[in-house]
């Protein structure tokens, strides 16, 4: 009994030991790219895009569309999203591989602004650091603003306006409600999901959007149903 005791404490310092180099790597990646260059200028290099759209140049179904898909607790966690992240681990674990991340809209803002898009552990971990500088500094609007204006839509349009012109030939303001839920599921897998590439598998994608929007109560099932039935 005492030597399984051992080999309890041993194993479980080996994984706090490791825990801790993988949050120092992640503070230092962080650390490393805010230095190279600050937020407020890489603020500033996306709110200076040509393309940039405004919360208020956005159909309110697509703001909707989008915190329903992407992060439904937005406005209320503090840049992660606990309840979220818990999911995801459990997932990885079945899986055997990490196929969840869990992350929250300020995250991903901080992937797309500083952080390449692979899947490593100590990249993540720097996107938290990078989440609660945001938070700190901006308010949840404008985050959201930011995000949507450096989310990749596929076909190389790299912001809301690029591709509800891209893929609708319209301004995002003109949008139909079917076609502001189907751009709020594009980012996601923008290979897979964007209209040219698959129109199948787009309408799909907008039908989850759609049913998560009835889920977090910003549609109805009626409601659902009639943008869904959009030519």
């Amino acid at each position: 009994m005492k030597i399984f005791k051992k080999v309890i404490i041993i194993v479980l310092l080996v994984v706090i030991s490791i825990g801790l180099l993988f949050i120092g790597n992640g503070y230092n990646m962080y650390k490393s790219a805010i230095e190279e260059t600050s937020l407020n200028e890489k603020v500033e290099e996306i709110r200076e895009k040509d393309n940039y759209t405004k919360l208020s140049e956005l159909p309110q179904i697509y703001i909707n569309a989008v915190i329903s898909v992407e992060d439904h607790r937005f406005y209320t966690h503090p840049g992660i999203d606990i309840i979220a992240i818990g999911r995801a681990a459990i997932n990885d674990i079945k899986a055997m591989s990490y196929v969840e991340g869990g992350s929250t809209i300020t995250q991903q803002l901080a992937k797309n602004m500083y952080f390449t898009q692979e899947k490593k552990m100590v990249r993540k971990i720097a996107e938290v650091f990078m989440a609660f500088k945001i938070e700190g500094e901006y308010e949840k609007d404008e985050i959201l603003e930011l995000y949507i204006n450096t989310a990749y839509f596929g076909n190389g349009y790299d912001t809301v306006k690029e591709a509800s012109e891209g893929y609708f030939g319209k301004e995002p303001k003109n949008m139909t409600d079917g076609e502001a839920i189907m751009l709020a599921g594009i980012p996601n897998a923008p290979s897979v999901y964007n209209p040219i590439a698959s129109p199948e598998l787009a309408k799909q994608r907008q039908k989850q959007v759609a049913d998560k929007m009835v889920k977090q109560g910003y549609l109805t099932e009626e409601e659902k149903n009639e943008i869904l039935s959009e030519d």
